[in-house]
């Protein structure tokens, strides 16, 4: 079904401190991952292949790898109304950057009211998931709802890292606490969770204008959906309801994807959830003809693996490799690649995450580590076995003891 009275409006000019130093030089959003899609995907995705094909894309940090990325990997229809536009900070309203997520919005309220929507959907663009989002428009309208907001059931003791929503019996929010400090209201008919906002929206058009243009009066507001727009529309009687994405269902689904989500938010969980994809059943199918996901085609040749005479023996274990990959010779197991990594012989990669255009040379050793493109890797150069050696040559080592090796890396 096409929603062709359906805008969507994409958040994607965070700058992810947090995944430093992947995002030394990139908007999170435009961060590779599963080797070769960005983060950007899957939000793009989910919409297109829900039918929704008015999309406008709200770009602010280091935006130009993003919109690189969106300009050739992104065309849909001009002719039948489809796009993928990208949206500039362009300081409309009174020459500042974006202040927050509502005031990104608000700076770009004319994206609403120069065509005659009947929902707008607000939706980040820095998770990992799959979703159906004509379930959650359907459910909005059954409602009859001012705002709806999409949620995930998560353990309650993790509840101080999310906007936590609580609910009643009919699932309409009766609280919104950003991060709490204290243990929150569990979710219906189960102790153990409690439901995590997912930063997804779907408005009436008018109450958003309304909501946006009195925030934006309040000198005093952070200007952000979470500790702003949704604690006023609880305190003014609007009705938001909270849709359960474990209800969630999209064409093709296995049984391990229902209710997958993830906030990758930070290294550890990033390179986690890259490995995840390695699983014999993973939470996340890449391989779903029924779900497509797409991305920019990089025209590479197939992947190619070394084996011949002269004891170069090229092996890829329990890995995804890219196109235009040569493993020659060495082995990789447990690894992701992006397109144009070269693998030499005598070497051995482990449980890394490989982006575009990295070699690594003969005999040298990787473990546990990402590799930013653009870099070579010297032979005989060991990474992610002696943490402190990894600092001392300038690499970042995270929380969870993965090494980031930053783009472009001049190694000797």
């Amino acid at each position: 079904m096409y929603h062709n009275k359906v805008l969507a409006m994409i958040l994607a000019g965070g700058q992810g401190k947090r995944l430093y130093p992947l995002t030394k030089d990139r908007a999170k959003p435009a961060v590779p991952f599963g080797g070769r899609y960005r983060i950007i995907d899957f939000v793009l995705n989910n919409f297109v292949n829900s039918g929704f094909y008015k999309i406008k894309v709200l770009t602010q940090y280091k935006s130009d790898s993003l919109n690189k990325h969106i300009s050739r990997g992104w065309s849909l229809s001009s002719s039948v109304e489809q796009y993928v536009d990208l949206v500039p900070a362009q300081m409309r309203t009174d020459g500042n950057w974006y202040k927050g997520t509502a005031d990104a919005i608000y700076q770009n309220m004319n994206q609403i009211t120069d065509d005659d929507f009947s929902h707008v959907c607000v939706f980040g663009g820095d998770h990992i998931y799959k979703m159906d989002i004509a379930q959650m428009l359907n459910y909005h309208i059954a409602k009859k709802a001012d705002l709806t907001i999409s949620a995930i059931a998560i353990p309650i003791e993790l509840a101080g890292e999310y906007g936590i929503i609580e609910v009643d019996d009919d699932w309409r929010l009766t609280n919104f606490i950003e991060k709490p400090s204290h243990t929150p209201k569990h979710i219906p008919n189960d102790p153990t969770k409690c439901l995590a906002s997912m930063g997804n929206y779907i408005f009436e058009p008018d109450k958003l204008i309304k909501e946006l243009t009195l925030d934006a009066q309040d000198e005093s507001s952070s200007h952000d959906f979470g500790k702003n727009i949704i604690p006023n529309m609880l305190d003014d009687g609007s009705k938001v309801y909270i849709y359960n994405f474990s209800n969630n269902e999209f064409d093709g689904m296995t049984q391990t994807e229902k209710g997958y989500w993830k906030d990758v938010g930070n290294v550890d969980s990033y390179w986690q959830a890259n490995m995840d994809l390695l699983a014999y059943s993973p939470e996340l199918n890449l391989y779903c003809s029924k779900w497509p996901l797409r991305t920019y085609n990089y025209n590479c040749p197939p992947a190619k693996f070394i084996w011949d005479e002269d004891e170069r023996v090229g092996v890829a274990k329990n890995s995804l490799v890219s196109e235009g990959c040569i493993i020659s010779g060495g082995m990789i197991s447990g690894c992701v690649l992006s397109p144009m990594v070269r693998i030499n012989s005598y070497s051995s990669v482990c449980d890394s995450i490989l982006m575009e255009n990295v070699t690594i040379g003969r005999h040298s050793q990787i473990n546990r580590a990402i590799i930013d493109k653009n870099v070579e890797i010297p032979p005989y150069t060991e990474i992610g076995f002696n943490k402190e050696d990894d600092l001392r040559r300038g690499f970042y080592v995270s929380q969870g003891g993965i090494t980031v090796v930053p783009k472009g890396a001049i190694l000797d």
